[in-house]
């Protein structure tokens, strides 16, 4: 997983312009994302690949648009060493997993790193950045894709099971 570093303070424009809110499609977001801010990004992201950023990652506008087109560029992990608030919650729902470590801004651009949820450690160039941990509710949520996915899933198990929560 390559890493891709960015600042502090980077807002939901910067992810995606406003130009392109009037798209949904993740794919077409995606193509367009740090545009402006970043233009290697959007050609040369690769599934897998790992966002870095600094303090208050996300902040800005509450719009889903901006972690919808960084899952659509098939971003699994998003690390910071704090979100904003809304931009955390927006990327969970889509199906993002926002990472809060307190060393980002030490992790290197461009190099191969890993991320391992049970030790809760990013390992890259043989060092390690602990990062806090996530709540199993939200790791849930995320591994389903989305809390759209996630609430199909607890459909589809209540009505086999017949049981209601």
């Amino acid at each position: 997983m390559r890493t891709w570093k960015f600042g502090d303070n980077i807002d939901t424009d910067a992810i995606i312009p406003g130009r392109y809110l009037v798209y949904n499609d993740p794919a077409v977001l995606a193509s367009h994302a740090f545009e402006g801010t970043r233009n290697d990004f959007a050609k040369g992201v690769t599934p897998g690949d790992i966002i870095i950023g600094g303090r208050n990652f996300g902040c800005g506008s509450s719009r889903e648009h901006a972690p919808l087109a960084l899952a659509g560029a098939g971003i699994r992990y998003v690390v910071a060493a704090s979100f904003a608030r809304i931009f955390y919650r927006n990327a969970v729902n889509v199906g993002l997993l926002p990472l809060v470590c307190p060393e980002s801004e030490a992790i290197p651009d461009g190099e191969e790193c890993s991320v391992d949820l049970e030790t809760r450690v990013i390992t890259c160039r043989g060092r390690t950045y602990p990062f806090e941990p996530v709540p199993d509710f939200l790791l849930r949520i995320a591994d389903a894709g989305g809390l759209i996915a996630f609430a199909r899933n607890l459909e589809r198990v209540e009505t086999c099971t017949g049981s209601q929560q």
